[in-house]
Order: C-alpha cells, then structure tokens, then sequence
C-alpha cells in the first residue's frame, strides 16, 4: 500500500533498522538481536563471536537503529559491571555493559542498554574500538503484532523519531530528528492536522501513522 501526502509520497515503512544510518567503516561491526538475546560481533563482515545479553523490557526496549560506538569507560558502578561502550542514541544514554545481575542475561530485563556477563563485556571492551558500528534489529514501531503507542510532548524514542523524519519530508518539521518529542515537533505535527482536517492536539495516534506511510 502507498499513501500520498500532499505532494510527497510516501511507502510504507517496516524498516529494520532506524535512523540514523552509520557508515560501515570495516573491520570489527556488532548485531544485536534482542529478540534472540543474541549480540554477534563481525569481523570484516564475517560471524566472529556471539555473545548471550540481555535488553530492554517491553516498557523501556532497547532502541532499534544503527549506531555506533562512541565511549569507552571502565567502573561505572556495580550495576553497570566492569566495562562499559556508550552508543550515540541521540534521545538517551545507551551503551553495552557488564552487570551485577547475571541472571538477566538473556531475558527482556534491562531499561534499554544491552547486558552482558562481566567476562563478556571485558573481552568486548578489549576487542572493539570507538567507531564501531552496532546495528540493533527490529521493528522501529516496536512489537508488529501490537498496536504503535501513541505519541506526545514529552516522549523519545525510535518511534518519535521516524515521526520527525516523516514531517520534515512533507515540510512540517524543521528542526533536528533526534528522537526527542519536544514543542517543535508537537507544533510541526499540529499543522499537520491542521492542514488535514484533524483535531490539532498535537498527538501521534493510529491515524497519523497511516497518514503518514508507516501503517498500512
């Protein structure tokens, strides 16, 4: 199915993963499927390692998309194990760490960071250097088999994200698409609704991902 906006068309959108899109420099590159509580480094673009994690519970997922990595830190506190490799999430601080609660891993129990055992994360630490893509797969509006949240002022994430990218290609929004839902986007989308004949609340509901090419 394919909706048209005006004058921007628009395809419907499963996309696997998000913005922004990292450059693949070579060398070492990492996956995780969260899904799977599986994270698979790649080395020149062949499987090297795999490594059992856990990630976000459903009320906070860990954020789908490319990143890279963008820090490296060693003793960030017990909760964080021993090492710690911060990403560039532009609406959170996320990053791959070790942790004090070992049996986590391989479970949906973190608040969006991606944990390792402690021997993992060292070996990792070790292995990757800042640079290093990390590519996280799923669906950018979360479970396919639920219904998308609903979006406001206020909220952040993937989901919000793609909405500012989705308003900045009809010309609605004219800031940065970094994920954050702040008055800028809120009033992008308001004259969205506006120039649509919809209540102007300034909220991301079913009908606006439809508009918008990302349901179908």
């Amino acid at each position: 199915m394919t909706l048209a906006i005006g004058l921007v068309l628009a395809e419907p959108v499963y996309a696997d993963p998000s913005l922004p899109i990292v450059k693949d420099q070579g060398g070492y590159s990492i996956e995780v499927y969260p899904a799977r509580h599986k994270l698979i480094v790649l080395k020149d673009r062949q499987h090297f390692k795999t490594y059992s994690v856990a990630v976000g519970n459903p009320s906070t997922p860990t954020p789908v998309g490319e990143y890279k990595i963008v820090y490296k830190g060693t003793d960030w506190g017990p909760s964080f194990g021993p090492r710690w490799l911060g990403l560039n999430v532009p609406w959170g601080t996320y990053g791959i760490h070790g942790t004090n609660k070992q049996y986590s891993i391989g479970r949906h129990l973190s608040h969006g960071c991606i944990r390792m055992r402690n021997r993992d994360v060292e070996e990792l630490y070790e292995m990757i250097p800042v640079g290093t893509k990390v590519t996280i797969f799923g669906h950018v509006l979360g479970d396919a088999n639920q219904e998308p949240r609903r979006l406001a002022e206020g909220d952040s994430g993937a989901d919000v994200q793609l909405i500012q990218n989705r308003l900045k290609i009809a010309g609605y929004f004219k800031g940065e698409c970094n994920g954050k839902f702040r008055s800028s986007t809120a009033e992008a989308l308001r004259r969205f609704q506006r120039d649509h004949r919809m209540p102007q609340d300034g909220v991301v509901s079913e009908r606006i991902y439809i508009m918008l090419g990302l349901l179908e």
